[in-house]
């Protein structure tokens, strides 16, 4: 088939990930696959001189991910600005939205470009104003994909969407993985930091920050994309690797003895894959994936409160070695369990769904 994804600008986001890692594996198997993106755009004129004059700061102009590079030429990023129309996107058999600005694009495109889908990574709940534009997207005409139970859940609930076609993600196995290793002689925890606030990483910090008076030697390891925040600090006590190679977050993982995932709400929640594809078991909240991946003997589901996680927290740092080992491999082996190729067999009868007789 020929297949196109709409994106927004691109990113190392986990909803560009997603999308990255399926185009590859479409183009793999003979797919002809193509990634139409916005281009990031230049700061007004206006901000720009305020900035030379001292009086405002830019922020770096982001530049396209390498995550795409895999489609070459096929990766096509718009030399204009606003929405992306019929004149950038080739003709088709399937076209795919995969954020919420990109839907109303892709319901505005002719049968030309192929059968419409909406690939939904989460449920958005923005403030209100936006959260009424994203809304109206979802009861646009394009085929529902969802990446988790939760976000179809969600969309029968609020829209009365009952068909929607559920395909859980993957991890990549070869870039997130690790020996089998024995629990280190104190207790390693990692989260990520963001400033999102759905993220909800001020538990993790508040509650690591309790866990250190009770947990003798407790390490705290977290990587992010984004210098720490002012409003959400990190302690000096916390190894932060900003930015770190993609060859690098494997390592990071598997330096740690539990993962901690703490979000409020959550589409899917790639994180908790890749940790324990790495052996790392997880702490999770109930967000997005987490019911359906952490099942007591690769992780525990916790309550959104410090004080759940730290109950867990000591009871992690008390556990034999044995013990300890028994939930890395059970987590190692359920991120294995499922792959990406059987994410993209999922897929592919999903998009086939809708294609003449």
């Amino acid at each position: 088939m020929r297949i196109t994804f709409l994106s927004p600008f691109t990113s190392l986001a986990g909803g560009v990930r997603v999308m990255a890692i399926y185009a590859a594996e479409l183009q793999a198997r003979g797919h002809e696959v193509t990634v139409v993106s916005m281009r990031h755009p230049t700061p007004p004129l206006k901000l720009r001189i305020r900035a030379m004059m001292g009086r405002a700061k830019l922020r770096p102009v982001k530049k396209s991910t390498p995550l795409l590079d895999v489609l070459g030429a096929n990766h096509v990023v718009v030399n204009h600005n606003g929405p992306i129309t019929a004149a950038d996107v080739p003709d088709g058999d399937v076209v795919i939205a995969t954020w919420w600005e990109t839907a109303p694009w892709v319901a505005d495109l002719p049968a030309s470009k192929g059968r419409k889908f909406y690939l939904l990574q989460d449920y958005e709940t923005f403030k209100k104003g936006r959260f009424e534009l994203v809304s109206a997207t979802y009861d646009l005409p394009l085929r529902k994909i969802a990446v988790s139970d939760y976000i179809a859940r969600m969309l029968a609930e609020n829209h009365d969407i009952q068909d929607v076609a559920v395909v859980p993600n993957s991890v990549d196995c070869t870039q997130f993985s690790a020996d089998p290793r024995e629990k280190g002689p104190g207790l390693t925890a990692g989260f990520l930091y963001t400033g999102k606030t759905r993220k909800n990483v001020k538990l993790a910090i508040d509650v690591l920050a309790q866990a250190r008076e009770v947990i003798p030697g407790l390490k705290v390891i977290a990587f992010g994309s984004i210098a720490p925040l002012d409003k959400l600090p990190l302690p000096d006590w916390i190894e932060y690797h900003r930015t770190p190679a993609q060859a690098e977050l494997a390592k990071i993982y598997a330096s740690c003895d539990v993962w901690l995932f703490t979000s409020l709400h959550e589409g899917f929640g790639l994180p908790i894959l890749e940790a324990m594809a790495c052996g790392t078991p997880v702490l999770a909240t109930p967000a997005g994936g987490a019911p359906q991946i952490v099942t007591g003997s690769n992780g525990t589901l916790l309550s959104p409160e410090p004080e759940a996680f730290l109950a867990e927290l000591q009871r992690m740092a008390s556990l034999s070695p044995e013990a300890w080992r028994k939930m890395s491999d059970a987590a190692r082996e359920t991120a294995h369990a499922y792959s990406w190729g059987d994410a993209t067999d999922r897929l592919l009868e999903a998009l086939r769904e809708e294609a003449p007789a």
